[in-house]
């Protein structure tokens, strides 16, 4: 018999398919900015692995799709909705930090700032 998740690894279980979707959309732009970060903090003296610039890559997509959702309204059970409404609020506040990196004149300094904002949105969800 399987022994049930750690607490802190378990999620809560959403009675909503949407909630998955809006969740898969914010884990995957997470995993796109610190894509970003990683490239643009590269020290190694191999060249950056595909992968990763691949992911980079993506980020426009990816911040775009995560940005339509969490513009768009929500209508499900109070629990879920509160669970939509706080990927939301990640969302822009990756939305918000992406820009400040690119505004940046600093690049490694706003990278640095960047996967600060990532790690901490990582860490609430």
């Amino acid at each position: 018999m399987r022994k049930p998740a750690p607490a802190k690894e378990r999620v809560p279980e959403a009675s909503d398919a949407r909630v998955a979707v809006f969740r898969d959309a914010l884990v995957r732009l997470i995993d796109a900015l610190d894509a970003k970060v990683r490239i643009e903090l590269w020290t190694g003296a191999e060249s950056v692995p595909a992968g990763l610039e691949a992911t980079a890559a993506e980020l426009p997509a990816r911040l775009g799709a995560a940005n339509r959702l969490a513009r768009g309204r929500f209508r499900g059970s109070i629990a879920d909705a509160d669970r939509v409404e706080a990927i939301a609020v990640a969302v822009r506040r990756l939305d918000a930090a992406y820009v400040d990196y690119c505004q940046g004149r600093d690049r490694s300094r706003a990278a640095v700032t960047l996967d600060a904002e990532v790690v901490g949105v990582r860490a609430a969800i």
